[in-house]
């Protein structure tokens, strides 16, 4: 078995660090990804990154995981770990639903608490001559081999991940956080060690009356303060991923199985298969994405679309794993499981979010690549500074100074400045029904000032509905509409399966039909009750020679309010018609009303008549509107605006938008919509609800002030920070930082930045 090395998780390899051991076994993530890399880094498994040898793609096996490093695009590993680049600890790709104790958290948590413990008697000793309470048999050597004796425990074994991590990056040319650590420690406790078992080749500069200083309290409180900070800094992590495995934790562990024989089981959810009857009951939560079979009920479908009243279930309705059955009971099939499953895809699809890299971080990396070399070079030229120019002891002085700027830098808050604001804002997004598909995407949705609609399913349900049953004088409704519906029950037209709905849901007892034909883009005929029945357009009437009569004029009436009109004859005379129309979202108006007043330029682009767009962006509330207007056409469109200097973002649900999806700048899909919308677009709706196009606008606002905010905090530390360790202040006020101070610091920078970006986790967004 491979001893614990000092990166705490696994066995590294002494040429890069990158982890050796096989992983502990865990739970595989419901969505996990589908392959990881094979890594060939420095002759041994372990982290690969950008710029390694090309990693070799295999399937995951059950016990095995994806780690990435937060900060570091392209950074991956089978294993838990410490990044290459960067050091700090990998985390999982994706999370799981239920998260045991981390072993980076409870490692580092031990060297902390053993590091306090040694550390505090350490700081009353160092002390104890300044405050008059040392005894005098302390004095001196002892007092010397005594803070050796109890610094070192703190340095070489509390502080050994530091130090490793610190050493890796000098021999991998990866300059990071630790590698200013590693070197502030280093210089601390060396000098010390040097003066206490060599005190005669200290040369007199270090001296204070007479004997070399000591910096042993200086170095373990580096490591103290240093470890503190990673303890902080994990615990703030592993609240980024709260929002995913929050909604991996709605899917149940376990199933009701009917089996083939009848009887019901309950069954682990990884036993359970596509094809599978299962049973949900009052109050439970679907296990599995499926289809109703038997029975009924009403399901909260909120944690998804936000729509909070419950959706009715029949037999035959679409189930979503994780939503809670209100009530009745019901039996379904298992149509996907695991991470097919649309929870599972969600969770899959903004882990791969996560990871990717907006461009605001482009500023970040570009001065990290230059961080730590001009931190070293600073602390050098503090140094020769004070050994040249400061006050006695020069070389005591100049050792301080540069043991301070070493540690107070820290590269970590620039690099997390970005991605953990984008981490939590797209776990915030997915909690909210919005699901970003990459960085970019997230920050391109907050410049956007024209936001373009397609109308049928976005803007409007998708499905057309009766609105007007019209019959001529003497006919009654019932009979009108029995009539048409009868005849359409052979029909695959959406416009004759809405007749149908209708007239089933007015109770209506439908009869048969015989000779049914169809007049594609007109209507259709057949034979009703040996009564031969006509519906369609007024040409396919007139081409009967049946004459509409007064119905014309009602017709006209009912087209101007965008419905689409079919006439009903029957046995050579009209007794009617029936208007449908794809009636408007109830949210649309006050979406758009909130869209308008966030600043956006609203448009509408329909392939329908000019009449019904215009009709829609009427009770919509959009005065720029256009019919008529082909797939093609409406790219171009979408085109003609950016050109014209307009930041666009497109919004639909089907085939036909996907051009005008893949031009835009940025493009929305409905989730209802089809996969080709959803897969061209970069961000998408979960569920039909419009309003999920307000909480993407609102987040993507709030998470680049966020991340404005992280940066100039970042930016302004070490702006402030570094000038103040190299002793700038000192000639006026007689200032000079402390090492330790700087280390705590530094150890609070990166926390302040993960805690800023957690605010996130509770934006308003309606």
């Amino acid at each position: 078995m491979p001893m614990e090395s000092p990166s705490n998780r696994s066995a590294t390899d002494n040429c890069c660090g990158k982890a050796l051991t096989a992983p502990v076994a865990e739970t595989l993530p419901v969505a996990a990804s589908p392959a990881v890399a094979e890594h060939a880094c420095c002759h041994a498994p372990g982290a690969t990154a950008s710029g390694d040898t090309a990693p070799v793609a295999r399937a995951l096996a059950p016990g095995e995981a994806l780690y990435v490093c937060p900060m570091c695009p392209g950074v991956e590993s089978a294993v838990p770990g410490a990044c290459p680049r960067c050091g700090m600890a990998l985390e999982r790709a994706v999370p799981v639903a239920t998260v045991g104790d981390d072993p980076e958290l409870l490692d580092m948590q031990r060297r902390f608490g053993w590091a306090v413990v040694f550390t505090l008697p350490l700081l009353a000793l160092a002390m104890g001559g300044m405050l008059g309470g040392l005894p005098r048999a302390l004095s001196g050597a002892a007092s010397g081999w005594l803070q050796f004796a109890l610094a070192t425990p703190v340095v070489l074994w509390c502080g050994a991940p530091l130090l490793q991590r610190g050493w890796l990056s000098l021999r991998s040319r990866s300059f990071n956080m630790f590698t200013l650590i590693g070197l502030g420690v280093a210089v601390a406790y060396g000098f010390s060690a040097l003066a206490v078992m060599l005190p005669q080749v200290v040369p007199h500069a270090f001296r204070h009356g007479g004997s070399a200083g000591l910096y042993f309290e200086s170095a373990a409180m580096i490591v103290t303060l240093v470890l503190f900070g990673q303890v902080l800094e994990l615990r703030a992590r592993a609240k980024t991923g709260a929002a995913l495995r929050a909604l991996l934790d709605l899917v149940p562990h376990k199933a009701h199985r009917i089996e083939p024989d009848g009887t019901e089981a309950e069954v682990e959810l990884t036993h359970v298969h596509v094809g599978d009857t299962l049973r949900v009951r009052p109050g439970e939560k679907i296990p599995v994405d499926g289809t109703v079979l038997e029975g009924a009920g009403a399901v909260d479908e909120s944690m998804l679309t936000g729509e909070s009243i419950p959706v009715d279930k029949a037999p035959g309705a679409a189930l979503i794993g994780g939503t809670v059955n209100g009530g009745g009971a019901f039996v379904m099939r298992a149509d996907r499981v695991g991470g097919a499953t649309l929870l599972a895809q969600i969770v899959q699809t903004v882990a791969d979010a996560q990871r990717s890299r907006a461009p605001v971080q482009a500023l970040a990396d570009r001065v990290s690549s230059w961080f730590v070399p001009a931190v070293v070079a600073i602390a050098v030229i503090a140094a020769i500074a004070w050994m040249s120019v400061g006050p006695e002891p020069r070389l005591a002085y100049a050792l301080i100074v540069a043991v301070s700027t070493l540690i107070i830098a820290c590269p970590c808050a620039l690099g997390l400045a970005t991605p953990m604001s984008m981490t939590v804002a797209m776990g915030r997004g997915a909690q909210a029904g919005v699901l970003f598909r990459s960085a970019d995407a997230l920050e391109r949705l907050e410049h956007v000032d024209t936001l373009v609609f397609d109308k049928t399913g976005t803007l409007t349900r998708g499905r057309p509905e009766v609105v007007t049953v019209l019959p001529v004088d003497g006919v009654p409704e019932n009979e009108l509409m029995r009539f048409a519906a009868s005849l359409e029950q052979a029909s695959e037209h959406p416009l004759g399966q809405a007749i149908v709905r209708h007239a089933l849901a007015r109770g209506l007892r439908l009869g048969r039909s015989y000779g049914f034909e169809a007049f594609p883009g007109a209507g259709a005929a057949g034979v009703v009750q040996l009564r031969k029945v006509l519906i369609g357009t007024e040409a396919l009437l007139q081409s009967e020679r049946i004459d509409p009569g007064s119905l014309v004029t009602e017709a006209g009436h009912l087209r101007e309010h965008g419905q689409t009109v079919v006439f009903v004859a029957v046995d050579g005379h009209p007794i009617g018609l029936i208007s449908l129309a794809d009636p408007l979202k109830e949210e649309a108006w006050d979406v758009v009303k909130s869209l308008q007043d966030l600043g956006l330029r609203v448009v509408l682009v329909s392939g329908d008549h000019v009449t019904s767009a215009r009709a829609i962006a009427g009770q919509a509330g959009i005065k720029e509107f256009h019919g008529g207007v082909d797939p093609a056409v409406k790219a171009e469109m979408v085109q003609q605006l950016r050109a014209a200097g307009r930041v666009v973002a497109m919004a639909g649900d089907g085939i036909n938008d996907a051009p005008a999806l893949a031009v835009a700048d940025t493009g929305i899909a409905m989730g209802a919509g089809t996969d080709v919308a959803r897969q061209t677009a970069g961000v998408v709706l979960v569920g039909n609800d419009l309003r999920g196009l307000v909480r993407a606008f609102r987040l993507s606002e709030k998470t680049m002030n966020n991340v404005r905010q992280n940066l100039w905090f970042a930016f302004g530390y070490n702006a402030l920070g570094v000038p103040l360790a190299a002793g700038v202040l000192y000639p006026v006020f007689g200032w000079l930082l402390s090492p330790w101070i700087a280390a705590a610091a530094m150890s609070l920078s990166s926390v302040s930045v993960i805690s800023n970006a957690l605010r996130l986790r509770r934006a308003r967004l309606d």
